[in-house]
């Protein structure tokens, strides 16, 4: 990747099963403000000079500033660098994306619902290396990941004690990589990377369950199977994919919760797709394309992450190097309208969520090792930075129980 640069001129100086896993003693905590929101935040831990973080990083959050008081932290080198939450919010399962090629992992975590910490449950194979993504099944019973690294999905079993099972099911992504140069980029982008062999980036199942779609990168497609959930296994959709513009990579996607609409990122063109959602077919159709930047942007920009406000009004997306996060208004037939972007007061964010109130939104600032915390006004979508910064090394994503 190209290295990052700051915004600051823009904006002014703005007030594996095989590792050891050590749980640190639990630290002060914050007086309580009548409801209980945890933070847990993946870290990038090993394999590089830059990964600085120790393992899954557990804050609890002040509901009403949103500012993050430390708790505990659960020591690990394998890089939980992806949480994904099980229905229930009872378990934690963390996509271990180690780097240089080797066996990737999936560990399975008990959360203790009176002090936030975890128990290590098992730790499995991911069925591929560099696990970037992933997400459980509605039903509770199968967890869902994306290996990056040779472009392999895998379907792991849930057991009745939140324990992980060997895959019941590995899919991998067979095509000729997209083009390197990105189709839809601004002009000056050298957002070039991944175009060389599959790449697996997210995957996850529609509200309904019956279907499961992930994106590659690399191929330019969002791959769709149908699923059975009583043996987790794949089949093939017809049509089993749908291409994006080559070269612009997608690499998140979100369902509205209406069942219609279904919204792709792509990384490398920084553009947002808007497709209309068959729910009966599992079938995806293209209906419009819209930049994440501001008009007349040139440069280079890699997307992240795309979410949707919880009242399904507002779309937003973080984009690296610029260093934003933008929301988008959403129209009656789910069509986007650009409606503004703040700073991330970080470098590079690796991806953002938004608390159970509804209130704020955190941004992981892999970069600049902070996570900082944005106030949402509900009628508008707009972000407001409330000045709370909390250092995390190399934070990738956030999840939260309350």
């Amino acid at each position: 990747m190209i290295a990052s640069t700051r915004r600051r001129f823009l904006h002014g100086l703005a007030g594996a099963a095989a590792a050891p896993l050590l749980f640190r003693a639990e630290q002060s905590r914050p007086r309580s403000t009548g409801r209980q929101v945890v933070g847990y935040v993946g870290t990038y831990s090993q394999g590089s000079a830059t990964a600085r973080g120790k393992g899954i990083h557990i804050f609890e959050m002040n509901a009403e500033t949103g500012a993050l008081s430390v708790r505990d932290v659960f020591e690990t080198p394998s890089n939980p660098s992806w949480l994904a939450l099980d229905p229930t919010r009872t378990h934690i399962y963390a996509a271990n994306g180690l780097t240089g090629g080797g066996p990737g992992s999936v560990s399975a975590f008990a959360i203790d619902a009176a002090t936030g910490r975890l128990t290590l449950l098992n730790t499995v194979s991911s069925e591929g290396s560099g696990p970037a993504h992933a997400s459980v099944h509605p039903s509770g019973k199968y967890v869902l990941v994306a290996n990056y690294d040779g472009g392999i999905s895998a379907v792991l079993p849930v057991r009745p004690n939140g324990e992980l099972g060997p895959a019941t099911d590995v899919k991998r992504h067979e095509g000729k990589p997209g083009a390197a140069q990105p189709s839809s980029a601004p002009p000056g982008s050298f957002a070039i990377s991944g175009h060389e062999r599959p790449h697996a980036h997210m995957i996850q199942s529609d509200p309904s369950g019956n279907f499961v779609f992930a994106a590659d990168l690399a191929l330019d497609q969002i791959l769709v199977w149908r699923f059975d959930v009583r043996t987790g296994m794949l089949t093939p959709n017809d049509p089993p994919s749908v291409a994006v513009p080559t070269g612009d990579g997608p690499r998140h996607f979100v369902f509205h919760p209406n069942g219609r609409w279904f919204y792709s990122v792509q990384e490398e063109a920084s553009t947002l797709i808007t497709f209309d959602y068959d729910g009966a077919g599992g079938t995806l159709k293209p209906k419009q394309t819209v930049s994440t930047l501001p008009k007349r942007f040139a440069g280079t920009n890699f997307t992240s992450e795309v979410m949707l406000s919880p009242d399904s009004r507002f779309l937003y997306v973080a984009n690296r190097l610029h260093d934003s996060i933008a929301w988008f208004s959403i129209a009656a037939d789910g069509r986007l309208t650009f409606a503004g972007e703040e700073w991330t007061r970080g470098d590079y964010p690796r991806s953002f969520n938004i608390d159970p109130t509804g209130r704020f939104l955190f941004s992981c600032n892999q970069r600049s090792d902070a996570v900082t915390c944005f106030r949402i006004n509900e009628k508008s979508g707009a972000l407001t930075f409330t000045g709370h910064y909390t250092a995390v090394g190399t934070p990738s994503h956030i999840v939260f129980v309350g």
